[in-house]
């Protein structure tokens, strides 16, 4: 079993423009950068002999290692990714991937939601995963509608204050 596809979602890999080109890049970065480097440290490690003590061999290895887990997970990823552009999306005030969600809570504070692709998560910036449990709350509700959302201290009801569609960076 491996650690980064066993939370994957079985079935679609909704992403974003932005989320599909960051994967992209990652990808090259370790294919065309890192990998490369790492070999050449490797190389010049086993040059020096014993390789059971030497620190730079054993590690350059590891490295390696979690390199090629990383590229085999990432191609997966980019294969069966599905770019959802939330830009070219007719104007609606519903809720469906790739919307930037501005809801009231009851705590009385205003929080804005981009609900984005599972590689896409980044709560510091307001992307949460349309698998996420405030998202599938979300998903289908207009602006105006109270959506209750079930949390691990009981029911909470938000408000849909405004649902727009734009690039999301």
């Amino acid at each position: 079993m491996n650690k980064e596809t066993d939370n994957v979602a079985p079935v679609r890999n909704y992403i974003t423009p932005q989320g599909w080109q960051a994967l992209k890049d990652e990808l090259y970065h370790l294919v065309h950068r890192e990998r490369p480097e790492v070999t050449n440290v490797v190389n010049w490690a086993a040059s020096n002999g014993d390789r059971s003590e030497n620190a730079d061999y054993q590690y350059g290895k590891r490295r390696l290692r979690e390199i090629d887990r990383r590229i085999r997970f990432l191609t997966k990823r980019l294969e069966i990714a599905e770019v959802v552009d939330p830009e070219t999306r007719e104007a609606t005030d519903q809720i469906f991937f790739g919307a930037t969600v501005t809801i009231w809570r009851e705590s009385g504070e205003e929080q804005v939601v981009k609900i984005v692709g599972i590689d896409e998560i980044d709560t510091s910036k307001g992307k949460i995963s349309w698998i996420s449990p405030l998202a599938k709350a979300l998903i289908k509700a207009r602006e105006g509608d109270e959506v209750r959302l079930h949390m691990p201290d009981g029911l909470e009801l938000v408000e849909v204050v405004a649902v727009v569609y734009h690039k999301i960076e």
